[in-house]
């Protein structure tokens, strides 16, 4: 039986987690690799608490605590980054540094949908350029109102 693209790419990453606790004198333990695997396979933006939570359902020995600090080194490690939008939570997102993506925030739903585009990208270069500035890294949130919630005020014609 062969595996999909995305364990292959999850068994990396758990891989070279191993190999930033191993650098850093920390244990690779179960519980560990049991909250990398849950995040890495999660595609989205997750809290502290809703990957708990996830967790929890399965894995009752594993606390808040172990999840928030694993979380803390998959960030320092590369593997995640930190996100902290406009409602002021830090969410985690699977991260590489080839999967740069900007997000469209709704402020009504909170739902956060990831997009690219490589003009804006050149464009945000040429502007760094111009201003002879050397960018080490850069962020883009739009926040306003996604599809669905469009239509819901502009059935009942109001404003959110």
């Amino acid at each position: 039986m062969q595996k999909s693209a995305k364990s292959l790419e999850v068994a990396g990453k758990k891989e070279q987690l191993k190999s930033f606790l191993k650098e850093g004198g920390l244990k690779s333990t179960r519980q560990r690799d049991i909250i990398a695997t849950e995040f890495l396979n999660n595609k989205g933006h997750v809290t502290a608490e809703e990957l708990y939570r996830i967790i929890n359902r399965k894995h009752k020995d594993i606390g808040f605590t172990t999840v928030y600090r694993t979380l803390k080194l998959l960030t320092r490690s590369g593997l995640a980054a930190e996100r902290v939008f406009s409602d002021n939570l830090t969410r985690y997102e699977s991260f590489s540094s080839e999967d740069h993506h900007d997000h469209l925030i709704c402020l009504n739903c909170g739902s956060i949908t990831e997009f690219k585009n490589e003009k804006l990208e050149k464009l945000q270069e040429k502007i760094a350029d111009d201003f002879s500035f050397h960018p080490m890294t850069h962020k883009m949130e739009i926040y306003g109102y996604c599809m669905e919630c469009n239509k819901q005020t502009s059935k009942h014609g109001e404003q959110t």
